[in-house]
């Protein structure tokens, strides 16, 4: 029988990929990570955060920081996500877009099959308005160019427990059960299919 090539998976993103704000320390990355391990038990798990980033630093390491820890050994993967904080820097939605473009094409043309995983909602309306514009245009690149892309905006905007924990927290960020609803989001979005294998722990 052919022994299982390891699975090398990158995610690249802000403070919610380090897991901020989670008493477990594992964010949405660790409850995936720990949901595909049954599928994949030599799959090596890299979590890179980096709070407050906005697309034009995920654009500008996303591949340098993933070869890295890439081996021409294994299967590499790279997972990228976004976050709201374009909105902060002021960047357009087509600047916001291009970046992640960038980003994507550098990981399609090294031949690194990709994954995106779009901005959560805020409490603030206005915020959320402008959210909803970066992540329709963050889809349509993805979408654009075959790769997979979960929207966790439209599922959570109106979800009580996400309002709930970012309400309590103070910081805007979510706890244990936001960051389960992003796991879940994802696992349920493509996530088995887009590795390649069946999810046996579900």
């Amino acid at each position: 029988m052919t022994q299982q090539r390891t699975t090398t998976v990158v995610v690249i993103g802000d403070e919610l990929v380090a897991g901020h704000g989670d008493a477990r320390c594992l964010g949405w990355t660790g409850r995936v990570a720990a949901r595909t391990l049954p599928s994949l038990p030599d799959s090596r798990f890299y979590a890179l955060g980096v709070a407050g980033e906005d697309s034009v630093g995920m654009s500008q390491r996303g591949m340098a920081e993933a070869r890295l820890r890439f081996d021409p050994h294994t299967q590499n993967r790279l997972v990228l996500a976004p976050g709201p904080h374009d909105i902060d820097a002021g960047l357009s939605t087509a600047r916001s877009r291009l970046n992640l473009a960038n980003a994507l094409d550098s990981a399609l043309g090294s031949e690194v099959l990709t994954f995106v995983v779009g901005p959560p909602p805020s409490l603030d309306r206005d915020r959320n308005r402008r959210l909803e514009e970066l992540n329709a245009g963050f889809a349509d690149v993805a979408l654009r160019r075959g790769i997979a892309y979960v929207d966790t905006f439209t599922p959570l905007r109106e979800h009580g427990a996400w309002q709930r924990e970012l309400t309590a927290s103070g910081t805007g960020l979510p706890g244990q059960e936001g960051y389960g609803l992003l796991a879940w989001l994802v696992l349920n979005r493509g996530w088995f299919d887009w590795l390649g294998v069946r999810d046996t722990a579900g």
